[in-house]
Parts: structure tokens; sequence; C-alpha cells
């Protein structure tokens, strides 16, 4: 069996972002020369996501808008004004970490004769919850 791993790193520049990766995952599975398989696409940040969905722009709005009313920003430390205890530690970012509960921490897609098998309109996504900063991806890949 062979292994492939690479880093995939970016400057995010929003605090809250979609990132296309699925082109940079394409061509991890080319470099890596496994024709059958599987490739493991996960968020190094505990505050982003890797997640498989429709590359729609009105979809992806949808989530932003979805996800801020479920867990919305608030810097503060008290609940009871809609702050969050996890901001306690000096950092404003627990909702980031909600998100990231919500949309998940990684992917597993199949290779198949060298290709990502994915249904028709199922696309790779890196969402950052506490961008501003540089990330990073991993991407690991095992098969024949």
């Amino acid at each position: 069996m062979k292994s492939f791993t690479k880093e995939l790193w970016m400057d995010v520049p929003k605090r809250r972002m979609i990132v296309d990766i699925h082109g940079d995952v394409e061509d991890c599975v080319a470099a890596s020369g496994i024709r059958e398989g599987m490739v493991l696409v996960n968020a190094m940040h505990i505050t982003a996501s890797v997640f498989i969905n429709d590359n729609e722009s009105g979809l992806h709005q949808d989530y932003d808008r979805w996800l801020e009313e479920l867990v919305p920003f608030n810097p503060g430390t008290d609940p009871a004004s809609g702050g969050y205890l996890h901001n306690r530690t000096g950092e404003d970012n627990a909702d980031a970490h909600h998100k990231r509960q919500i949309m998940g921490r990684e992917v597993v897609v199949a290779i198949t004769k060298g290709k990502l098998h994915l249904g028709p309109w199922e696309h790779i996504f890196y969402y950052e919850f506490d961008g501003r900063r540089r990330k990073r991806v991993l991407v690991k890949i095992i098969g024949e």
C-alpha cells in the first residue's frame, strides 16, 4: 500500500470564509499516483471545518446566515447577555468552536481510477470560522 501526505497552507483574510480546495485535493490525488484508495481531508484547526456540498454561492451564504443564527458571534463572557464561558480564556472565538462542531472536522472520499469518486454536484471546501491568519488542511491518501 502506498501513502501520500500534504499540508495545504492558506491565508484566510476574513473571520468567516469558505475556501474552495477541491482542485488542490484533486492535484494531491494526481500527485500521489494512487489509483484505488481513500483520501482524508481535515482541517488542522479547532475553529474550522472541511465539508462537501454544492459549489453554489447562494447555498454558502445560506450556511453563513444559518450558522450565525444558531451560534452568533459575541465576544462577551456572560451567557446571560449572549456571551460564552469559553471567552473567559481571553479569546473571543467561542462561536467558532461551536460552528466547527456543527459543520464537522473532515471528509473522506473514495479514489477510483485515480480520481475523486464523488457525486455530480459534490465539491470539497474548507470553512474558516476564526480566520485572519495563516491556516492549513491535511490531505492524507492511502491506497494502491
